[in-house]
């Protein structure tokens, strides 16, 4: 719900769930070509993407959790990096 509120406020309508959002809205970018604003995706608590953050640059992003709220964390942590599958580019 959180990177949908956050396109919707810029102007953008993406789909609501993250594994929605990563095989219907935008287009499929390589980690090496990573814009602020992309979208990344993880595959956390189940297989395929079930968590989505918003990519700041500098290898940031930022995302909301019931844990941690709304934060930014790296895309390079171990935790972050060995559940990354992969980034759409909507704009």
């Amino acid at each position: 719900g959180f990177v949908q509120y956050v396109y919707r406020h810029f102007g953008f309508n993406i789909t609501r769930t993250a594994t929605s959002q990563y095989y219907n809205d935008g287009e499929q970018v390589s980690r090496s070509e990573l814009m602020p604003g992309d979208l990344v995706f993880f595959s956390t608590y189940e297989p395929g993407a079930s968590h989505v953050g918003i990519y700041l640059g500098d290898g940031d992003f930022i995302n909301a959790s019931s844990s941690q709220g709304v934060s930014v964390a790296s895309l390079y942590s171990s935790y972050w990096g060995s559940c990354y599958i992969g980034a759409r580019r909507v704009m």
